[in-house]
C-alpha cells in the first residue's frame, strides 16, 4: 500500500507596505529685503541755491605756500565770493590744461569780484611746483584730508579728487557745483560771470560798507 504524503501549504506572500508619496515640498519663503538705515548724520552734498554755514563747512586746509585757511576765510577775503575748481593731481596733462584755461581766462573770470582757486589733495610742495611752472596767477589749495573736497561732493572713493568746479557768493549761496572736464569747468564760471549775479552781490556789499562808513 502506497502512503500518500501531504503537501505543505505554500507560505503566504510577504506583505509589502506601500510607501506613501511625499507631499509637495513647502515653497521657500522669499527673504525679506532689508533696507539700509538712513544716516541722517551724514552731511548732505550742497546743491545750487543752498546757503551754507561757512563757519563750519569743509574744515581746515592750506594754500600752496603752507598758510592755514578755510572756506569762510576765503569768502570773507573776497569781493563777491569764490570759485574753486578741483583737479585730481598736479602737473598731469588734464589738470595742467584745466589750470592753464583758468589762467588764460583769469582776468575775465575775476572781473566781477570772484576769487579763483584751484583745489586738490596734493601737498604744498607739489602744488607750488605746479603753480610756478605754469605761472598761475591764483593760489592753489591743498586738502590732503579731503575735508573740503568731500564736503562739496567731489571726492572719489576711497581716495582721490573728481574734476569739477564749485562756487559760492559772499552770503554762502552756492552758485555752481558740478563735475566736468577742463573746458566745462571754465564754461560754468563764464556763465555766472555773464549773468552778473556775483557782481550784484559785490555791489551790494560795497554800498553797505560805504553806508556804514558814512554813519
Amino acid at each position: 500500500m502506497v502512503e500518500l504524503r501531504k503537501r505543505k501549504a505554500p507560505a503566504p506572500p510577504p506583505v509589502v507596505e506601500k510607501k506613501s508619496k511625499p507631499g509637495p515640498k513647502p515653497k521657500a519663503t522669499k527673504k525679506e529685503e532689508t533696507v539700509a538705515p538712513v544716516d541722517d548724520d551724514k552731511p548732505k552734498v550742497p546743491q545750487v541755491g543752498d546757503v551754507l554755514d561757512l563757519e563750519a563747512f569743509g574744515g581746515d586746509l592750506e594754500t600752496n605756500e603752507g598758510t592755514a585757511t578755510s572756506l569762510k576765510k576765503l569768502v570773507d577775503d573776497s569781493k563777491a565770493g569764490v570759485v574753486i575748481f578741483t583737479y585730481p593731481k598736479a602737473s598731469t596733462p588734464g589738470c595742467t590744461k584745466q589750470a592753464c584755461l583758468f589762467r588764460d581766462n583769469f582776468v575775465h573770470l575775476s572781473s566781477t569780484g570772484l576769487s579763483i582757486y584751484g583745489l586738490s589733495g596734493d601737498s604744498p610742495k607739489a602744488n607750488t611746483t605746479f603753480k610756478t611752472k605754469q605761472n598761475l596767477p591764483y593760489e592753489l589749495l591743498c586738502n590732503p584730508s579731503y575735508g573740503l573736497i568731500g564736503a562739496i561732493g567731489l571726492k572719489k572713493a576711497p581716495k582721490g579728487t573728481i574734476r569739477g568746479v564749485f562756487a559760492v557768493d559772499k552770503s554762502g549761496k552756492v552758485l555752481i557745483r558740478e563735475q566736468g572736464g577742463p573746458d566745462a569747468t571754465v564754461d560754468a564760471v563764464q556763465k555766472i560771470v555773464a549773468t552778473g549775479s556775483a557782481k550784484e552781490e559785490a555791489k551790494e556789499d560795497t554800498e553797505k560798507e560805504n553806508g556804514d562808513e558814512a554813519k
